[in-house]
This record gives structure tokens, sequence and C-alpha cells, in this order.
């Protein structure tokens, strides 16, 4: 048994769901599960322990005896106090096999699957730069990285990302994850606020203007979006700061399209506050899709990773294994990405989402692309599904179209937030019937959760295709079929 302030030599032989390394004393033969940061499988480590827990510990790394054959160099210079990157000290094959692992972990911990079959992890041929949506924490002070070090950097504005852990913004001023754009959009933020004296949110004391920076980019259009979060109404010197990201997003290769103003004036971290206003430009963006062409407007759903989002959403076709006459259901389906892009090949779909900007955004979208076996509703699928059916009163009219569609769905798609399913939801799918289910989920946690549901409901689990759009992250998306058994 370890004890707090104890020195101990350990074989890391995993990685946490929040990556950090798990390292066992002698190896993978039994002891306590110990916790060290910036490990990767394969370590040999010595390190302090922190806290002691009944059935695992804390420590901190003190030296790395022998390293993995797996461990590298990361290339990010902000890798050991950015939280964002938590697989930066593994190379890309060992992400991948720490990965795959944890979905076939949880699948058969929590989904209660015995015998998981799931496919190799769909990978990217060029892991960096992909995200089209970053959401930068703005401070006031933080660190930064300059020449590979860290340098103090109190008192002047901060636009990054929370250290691992804290509240403290780390100053990044390149991100191996975000695309150019987003990176010019954050520089000329912070240039903004030294030339015009904007004070940076400070969460400890609830005050201060500047909260957040939200970038949104179409790779394949090159339109860029800048949502400004402000404890506030408005900006000063707003022309200023307009032009400021209108030149360096140009500089950077893309357009600037759209300049919102987003008010949050409330306390705690969430992102956004309740009223939107556009201050400059267009109220969406377009983005290219394979042949589809999609709008997207602040607060809707789009796949953070486009190049990835393609085969994912071909791995959804084939697993619905559409052939033209199927109805369709696209639950959570937020500007209607996957049901258009299903809608060339099924008899119709209809799609539900409770955000109704990203309804509107999916209606929009049906128009640009001249589809027309598509209905999109507002509100939430759990509410929807019973009275459509028939299960409870109807709160509203429904198109018959779209009624007979739900009442005879040959296939549900299911792409909930992280959090996973409301069990509402899924009883109401359950009840509807439909004889495949093809989940969607970017935690591979709560997406065994939901299939222990479904399966004591009438489903049986067939396999899941995890797909990597979030590279040096912890994160995975994994793609499940499931198919009635009564």
């Amino acid at each position: 048994m370890f004890e707090k302030g104890q020195t101990a030599e350990l074989e890391i032989v995993d990685m946490s769901d929040q990556g950090k390394g798990i390292g066992k004393a002698g190896g993978h033969s039994g002891g306590l599960a110990v916790f060290v940061d910036r490990t990767v499988p394969g370590d040999t480590v010595k390190v302090r322990i922190t806290k002691v827990k009944k059935h695992y510990a804390y420590a901190n790394l003190i030296k790395i005896i022998e390293p993995s054959e797996h461990r590298i160099t990361p290339l990010c210079p902000y890798a050991d106090i950015c939280g964002g990157c938590a697989f930066a000290h593994l190379d890309y094959e060992g992400q991948l096999d720490v990965k795959y692992g944890q979905v076939m972990n949880k699948l058969r911990r929590i989904g209660g699957v015995e015998d998981p079959v799931v496919r190799p992890v769909m990978a990217m041929a060029e892991p960096f730069h992909y995200r089209n949506k970053v959401t930068y924490s703005i401070g006031a002070g933080g660190l930064t990285a300059k020449n590979n070090g860290i340098a103090e950097n109190a008192g002047k504005p901060a636009v990054g990302f929370f250290r691992g852990n804290t509240h403290e913004v780390v100053n990044c001023r390149k991100c191996m994850l975000q695309s150019a754009s987003a990176m010019a959009c954050a520089e000329a933020v912070r240039q903004y606020m030294k030339e015009s004296h904007v004070t940076a949110w400070d969460g400890k004391w609830q005050k201060g203007l500047l909260r957040r920076l939200v970038v949104r980019t179409g790779f394949m259009t090159g339109e860029v979006m800048a949502i400004l979060v402000i404890n506030g109404r408005k900006l000063p010197n707003q022309e200023r700061l307009i032009e400021l990201l209108r030149q360096a997003v140009r500089e950077s290769g893309y357009s600037l399209e759209s300049v919102y103003i987003n008010v949050n004036t409330e306390k705690g971290e969430q992102v956004y506050g309740k009223e939107m206003i556009l201050l400059d430009g267009c109220r969406s963006i377009r983005e290219k899709f394979g042949d589809l062409t999609y709008g997207i407007s602040p607060l809707s759903f789009y796949q953070v990773n486009p190049v990835m989002a393609r085969m994912l959403y071909d791995k959804v076709i084939e697993y619905a294994d559409l052939h033209g006459d199927e109805n369709v259901l696209d639950l959570y389906c937020g500007v209607g990405s996957i049901g258009l892009w299903c809608a060339k090949k099924a008899g119709f779909v209809v799609g539900i989402e409770s955000v109704r900007d990203a309804v509107e955004d999916a209606g929009r979208n049906a128009e640009i692309n001249d589809i027309k076996n598509t209905r999109f509703l507002c509100g939430r699928a759990e509410d929807l599904l019973p009275e459509m059916t028939g299960m409870k009163p109807a709160g509203r009219r429904y198109e018959e179209i779209a009624l007979s569609v739900v009442k005879n769905a040959d296939v549900a798609i299911l792409d909930p937030p992280r959090a996973g399913c409301d069990r509402a939801l899924l009883e109401a799918v359950i009840k509807t019937g439909p004889s495949k289910v093809v989940y969607v989920s970017c935690d591979p946690a709560t997406l065994a959760r939901d299939i222990k549901v479904l399966t004591e409901g009438g489903y049986k689990f067939i396999e899941a295709t995890p797909a990597d759009l979030f590279p040096h992250t912890r994160h995975i998306e994994v793609v499940t079929l499931l198919m009635r058994t009564q």
C-alpha cells in the first residue's frame, strides 16, 4: 500500500479516459492503480505519490526511467501545460491502440456486451489542424510557451485553453489542432484587447468583459465566423475589432463572413448566454460536404473534423443498409448533416432537434440542395416520438408524411451530445420499433450505457467502428449497429 509523499517505480500499463497513464508497481499483475500525468503505456517511471484512495492513487512524475517505444516528444510546445491534448506524448499508432481498448472495455464492462465485434479504428492520414470549430477561453494573465519553455504572461490578455484541472488560461499562440483562421482570430483579439484596453473575464471574481472567442471555419468554402462572448452588450471600438479580425483572417487564407456578439452575463463557466447579436456580415457560413452545401449558424451542431466526418457518415449509411425506400429517423439531427447525407439513398428522412436555429439551418440546407424527401422538426425527440406514435396526446399538429415515417420507421440514427441519450428517448425508440438503430457517439461510456438499455429493450448489438475524429485528445467517436430481435 502506498502512502502520500512516498516515491515509487512503476510500469505504465494503460491510459485512463482522462489521458493519464495508469501505473502498477510490479507491472500488470495486481497492485494498486496509480494515475500519472504525461506518461504513456510502456513507460517505466519514478513517481511521488500525491493522493491515496482505497482502490487507486495519484502521483507526480519525477523522471522517465525507461521510455515506451510509443513515447514521442510532443510537437506542441504547450503540451505539458495545456489541458487539451492528453495524448500528446503518445505516437499516433499508440493513440489508436489505447482508444480501441477503451471502446472494447466500455462495451464489455458498462454495456454488458460479452464479446463485442469492434472494427479497427478509422484513422486520419494527416492528424493535425483538423478542427473547424474552436472555443477559446479568455483570461487576464496565465501562461504561455516561448522557445519551447514556459514564461509568465501575467497581466496580458491570454487567449487560449485552460491548464489541466484549473481555470488558468494558457495563452496558446499556436495549436496543432486548430485551423490557421482560428489562430489568426485569436491573435487579432489579443491585439484588440491591448489596443482598446478591454478587460478579460476573471472566473474567480466573476468580472471582466471578454469571456470567450468562438471561431467556426468552412474548410471547403473558406468562410469564417467569429463569436465574441462578452459580459455585457457592447464592446468598445467594435469597428476596430472587425477590422483586425477581417485582416487577420484574410492573411490566413480565409474570408471573414460573420461576426457575432453573444451576451453572457451569467455566473459560472457556461459558454453562451441567451442572446446572440449579429455585429457584421451574414447570419451563417456555408460549408461543402461531398456534393452537398450546408449552412451553419452560431449555435448549430456540425462535426468538428470534416475529413473524418465523411468517413463517419459513410459508415452510418453502410450500417443503415439503405436501398432507396427506407423510412429514417435522424434524432439529435443538428443542421441535418447526417439526415441529408442519407436522404439520397433513403425513401424519407425525418429529423428531430431541440435547438431551433439548427432546425432552421436543416430546413434551409434541404432547400439549398434541392432535397425534397426530408422533414425537420423542432423539439425533444423524447417528447415528439411518443406524440407522433400515439403513445401520449399530441401537443401540436404533425404533417401526415412525418407521422407515417415515424410510425413505420425502418432505421433510427442517434447522434446525441457527449452526455448520451435521455432514457425517455431510448424508451420511445424501443416502442417505435425500427428494425435497425445506428448510434453515433463521442463518448464510449455513455454509448455503452445506452446500448445496455437498448439491448434490454429488444435490440442486439451487432458491431461497432471507432472513428478518430479527435487525434491527440482523449476523445473517440464510435458508430454502432444494433438490430431489433423482438
